[in-house]
């Protein structure tokens, strides 16, 4: 029997003139103000446009090799191209269909589109993989290169993040967060982090008038300094890829917090196509088909 496995995640813009419509989609339909287009071209230009679509195309291709010939794997974008649409046309002929949003942890208010969007493109049941952080081999991929990390610098402090959400986000899911967290207290036990190496941060916060989750991670550093730190080890524990809020949220916006603050910033690299993390997204894949 032959299996469809479908990717997503959200994309990125084309080309410099594709950002507006972009920001647009993102925004489900609504029109981004100048001042936020000038902002978003900024920042992509900074870290060389997204790379995030080919990554991803990527760690498709490797996992179509990773689980074999019975498989057909493919990456699509929710608000750009390719997209699920497109994608999922291109898995008609499967006589199963697995979808996986690459988030580990499943929020159904942020991640029902991805469900509603493949299911729109194909006229069968497709079975939707929903969270998968706890799954082992993820942690132990996420967990190696924070070992990895603090064996090259030293026992220096970590910051464990994820994306922060508006508190409304929060309080009307809190098993989404809870998730996160769970992710986060996974990766430092099996990094072998005692409870004074690390600490639980949030970043990418938008720039609104609404309350976001705390602390930041940028908070947290002139507090390290104060510490008698001289390093701090940024490791990103709900990202997949190399994309803006690696590239630019941490390597530069908060890159330049810590060095205010008199630290050295350093980050674990994202897991990409490492196969460590593709044999994890096949043990997911498994899984699912085995449930």
């Amino acid at each position: 029997m032959t299996t469809g496995v479908l990717l997503m995640t959200y994309g990125a813009p084309e080309s410099d003139a594709d950002l507006p419509d972009y920001l647009a989609r993102v925004r489900g339909g609504r029109a981004p103000d100048d001042a936020l287009v000038v902002e978003m071209r900024r920042r992509y230009q900074v870290i060389g446009g997204s790379p995030l679509v080919r990554i991803t195309e990527a760690q498709a291709g490797a996992l179509q090799h990773a689980l074999g010939p019975d498989f057909t794997v493919r990456a699509g974008m929710r608000y750009s191209a390719p997209s699920i649409a497109d994608r999922a046309a291109e898995l008609a002929s499967s006589e199963r269909l697995v979808g996986i949003v690459l988030s580990p942890q499943w929020s159904p208010k942020l991640m029902q589109g991805y469900a509603d969007a493949l299911q729109a493109a194909t006229d069968r049941p497709a079975s939707m993989v929903g969270a998968w952080h706890r799954e082992p081999a993820f942690v132990a991929s996420i967990a190696a290169r924070l070992r990895a990390a603090r064996e090259r610098l030293g026992p220096v402090p970590v910051l464990l993040t994820a994306h922060s959400l508006p508190k409304r986000v929060f309080d009307g899911e809190p098993e989404y967060i809870a998730q996160l967290r769970e992710t986060g207290d996974l990766v430092a036990a099996a990094a072998g982090l005692g409870a004074a190496d690390w600490q639980w941060a949030y970043q990418s916060a938008g720039h609104t008038q609404e309350e976001w989750l705390r602390p930041d991670l940028k908070e947290l550093f002139p507090d390290l300094a104060r510490a008698g730190h001289h390093d701090v080890l940024i490791a990103p524990v709900q990202f997949l890829a190399d994309h803006l809020e690696v590239l630019y949220d941490l390597d530069v916006a908060a890159a330049a917090e810590a060095h205010a603050a008199g630290l050295r910033y350093h980050r674990i690299e994202m897991p990409n196509c490492d196969p460590a993390f593709i044999a994890a997204l096949a043990a997911v894949v498994r899984r699912e088909l085995d449930a």
